[in-house]
């Protein structure tokens, strides 16, 4: 070999220790991606004389991160699934019958553990002249730096979703605290020496979609409520604390219930823009009257259970869901005087949607068995809680669980 020649070959040795050098100072300077990318086409157009690139990357579905020496259109009509996913190994397309990759000549595969993470596709401006073509001579200079690269973003991507997935589990984790913060806690429900309240509230996720609320309107009347949002996470969790608040806003004891979900329903539909409903179940108990009036606004229907006469009433009296429609047609409210000791219990789907080992659903036969007894609301609930493993890792719960217990003590 000539000195000429050694000379000459050493100074390609050089540059591409250099640009290898270089690419990996980059990569341990956290640079972003757009910049490695720019060092990558530079390396390539410019320094390797190569005149078309393109690199198309799987990320969430294949994206083409990088064109040069082309129009981007005649890399838009490449379709990886059809043209590129059989290609496993290093492939050369000058001659390929295929239009689509007709402006490049060769393909280079990016593959890890057996999956394809990238496609190189590169195209040679001197493919006319004399001499060996440089995207041939520098052929795997090229998949190592291509390697190199792609790792190295494929690295950077799974950082910022790692951040991205930290960050949203911190504010769910905020806004799992705020939202408990306006679910009442049981210890704090109101209680009388004729009415008792008793509830459970678990959400499948962080957040959930179900809500309940016991309000003392005043010494002689007591409303209450249970609702559940149509869907699940954060959208959901977002329209019940909006929900809540008008709810607290309008929950008076001069206010009428029809006239009370009316108002409800106008509020929901201009948050949720009827995309988004939620059932509920609303009412006041006067204690002095014993009566109990009630809407039904699409929930499930809670079960009232009289320990004398050991009746069981299913409580459907009402209307359509809240955000259903702009106007609710009609509105019938159902009143109830309870004249012996009584129990009410109201749930969430999520209770009866709960399935054994044999995949039978808990439903509402088993709550009413549960709750046809003399023992208090807050027995029932314990019972139904325990016995349905809700806390102790029942892998059948796919949704949002809310019991709200009344017992009635008429005197």
């Amino acid at each position: 070999m000539s000195e000429k020649a050694s000379i000459k070959r050493l100074k390609l040795y050089s540059f591409k220790l250099n640009a290898l050098l270089e690419i990996t100072q980059a990569i341990n300077e956290n640079l972003s991606i757009s910049h490695l990318l720019k060092r990558y086409e530079t390396i390539l157009k410019d320094e390797l004389n190569i005149g078309r690139v393109a690199l198309l990357k799987l990320n969430d579905k294949w994206d083409t991160i990088l064109t040069t020496g082309l129009d981007k259109e005649a890399v838009a009509t490449i379709n990886v699934e059809t043209d590129l996913l059989h290609i496993k190994e290093i492939s050369f397309v000058t001659s390929s019958p295929n239009e689509r990759l007709k402006n490049f000549d060769i393909i280079i595969p990016v593959i890890t553990q057996d999956t394809p993470l990238a496609y190189v596709l590169i195209g040679d401006i001197d493919e006319d002249a004399d001499g060996v073509s440089p995207t041939i001579k520098h052929l795997h200079f090229i998949q190592t730096i291509s390697n190199i690269i792609i790792v190295a973003i494929e690295n950077i991507r799974l950082f910022n979703e790692s951040l991205r997935q930290e960050a949203m589990k911190k504010e769910l984790e905020l806004a799992s605290r705020m939202q408990n913060m306006l679910i009442p806690e049981n210890a704090n429900l109101p209680q009388d020496k004729s009415v008792r309240f008793s509830a459970f509230y678990h959400p499948h996720f962080s957040v959930g979609g179900d809500y309940y609320d016991c309000i003392a309107l005043n010494d002689n009347v007591f409303g209450f409520c249970i609702a559940d949002v149509s869907g699940k996470g954060i959208s959901a969790a977002i329209l019940m604390s909006n929900f809540q608040a008008n709810l607290r806003a309008l929950f008076t004891d001069e206010i009428p219930l029809d006239q009370l979900v009316i108002k409800l329903n106008d509020r929901v539909m201009a948050s949720a823009k009827g995309e988004k409903f939620l059932t509920l179940f609303i009412g006041k108990y006067t204690v002095s009257s014993k009566e109990l009036r009630y809407i039904n606004a699409g929930h499930n229907q809670p079960i009232l259970y009289e320990k004398e006469k050991k009746k069981i009433s299913m409580l459907g009296e009402g209307c359509v869901g809240m955000g259903m429609l702009d106007e609710i047609p009609k509105i019938e409210m159902g009143k109830i005087t309870i004249g012996e000791p009584s129990k009410l219990l109201c749930y969430t789907d999520g209770l009866i949607e709960l399935v054994d080992e044999e995949g039978v659903e808990f439903g509402t036969e088993k709550v009413e068995w549960h709750l046809a007894n003399r023992r208090s609301i807050q027995n029932n609930i314990q019972e139904i809680i325990e016995g349905q493993g809700i806390l102790t890792g029942n892998q059948a719960i796919f949704d949002d669980i809310t019991i709200l217990g009344i017992d009635f003590i008429p005197k």
